[in-house]
C-alpha cells in the first residue's frame, strides 16, 4: 500500500509539473489505480448530481452526442465516398477519424443504455426474484461496474498520457493530436458510471419504500 501511495504521489507531483513526458513514465506505475480508484466515486457522484440539478442536459445529454457523432461520421463516409469513385480524390484523414469517433459512439451508447437499463443486466430473471435478492444484485452490479471502469480508464489514461508525450498526430493530418480523442474515453466511463450509481440509488430509494424497482427506465418506452 505504501508503494502504491508513494507511486500515486509521484503522478501528482509530474502533472503538477506540467512534463509530459514525466507523466508518461509516472502513470506506469500502480499507483494510478490508486489515484483512479478514490476519485472515480466522488466525480461521478458529482456527475450526477449535475445532471439531477439541470434536467435538460441529463435527458438529452447523451442522445444528443450520439446524433452529433453519427451524423459526423455517416458525413465523412459519404462525402469521401463520393469524391474517391468520382473525382478520383480523398481526405487522408478520412479512414482514420471515423474509427475514432465511432470509439466515442460506443462508450456514450453504453451510457445511455445504462441509464434507460436496457444494457444486458438479465431483467426477466431478476423479475422474477424477491426484492432482498434484486437489491443485493444492484449492488453486486455497481461494483462489478466499479472495477471494469477502473481498468478501462487506468489503461486509457496511460494510452492518453503516452501518446500527448509522443506528439501523435491523427493519421493524414498535421494538427489534430491523437489524445484528444482517446481522454473522451475515459470521460465517456465517467458519464457511464454516474449513471450507474444513479441506478443504485433509485434502487435503494425504492426498495426502503417498498416500490418496486430495477425495471426499464420509462424513457426508454417514450
Amino acid at each position: 500500500m505504501q508503494d502504491l501511495y508513494a507511486g500515486a504521489v509521484r503522478i501528482i507531483e509530474a502533472l503538477m509539473a506540467g512534463q509530459s513526458w514525466a507523466l508518461s513514465q509516472a502513470v506506469r506505475d500502480p499507483g494510478l489505480f490508486l489515484l483512479v480508484g478514490v476519485a472515480l466515486i466522488p466525480l461521478a457522484l458529482i456527475l450526477m448530481l449535475a445532471f439531477r440539478k439541470l434536467p435538460f442536459v441529463d435527458r438529452y445529454f447523451e442522445p444528443s452526442l450520439l446524433v452529433v457523432i453519427y451524423l459526423t461520421i455517416g458525413g465523412v463516409i459519404f462525402v469521401e465516398v463520393i469524391r474517391r469513385f468520382i473525382f478520383n480524390v480523398q481526405a487522408a484523414w478520412s479512414t482514420s477519424l471515423p474509427a475514432y469517433l465511432f470509439l466515442l459512439m460506443t462508450w456514450i451508447g453504453c451510457a445511455y443504455n445504462v441509464k434507460l437499463r436496457t444494457h444486458l443486466s438479465f431483467g426477466e430473471f431478476r423479475a422474477a426474484m424477491r426484492p432482498s435478492i434484486r437489491i443485493w444484485l444492484s449492488g453486486l452490479d455497481a461494483l462489478l461496474w466499479y472495477i471494469m471502469a477502473l481498468v478501462v480508464i487506468v489503461a486509457t489514461l496511460r494510452l492518453t498520457v503516452s501518446s500527448a508525450a509522443n506528439f501523435q498526430l491523427l493519421l493524414g493530418t498535421n494538427d489534430v493530436m491523437r489524445w484528444w480523442f482517446y481522454i473522451c474515453v475515459p470521460l465517456a466511463w465517467l458519464v457511464l458510471y454516474a449513471r450507474v450509481l444513479e441506478n443504485l440509488l433509485t434502487d435503494i430509494r425504492k426498495y426502503r419504500s417498498g416500490q418496486e424497482f430495477g425495471m426499464t427506465n420509462e424513457l426508454a418506452r417514450e
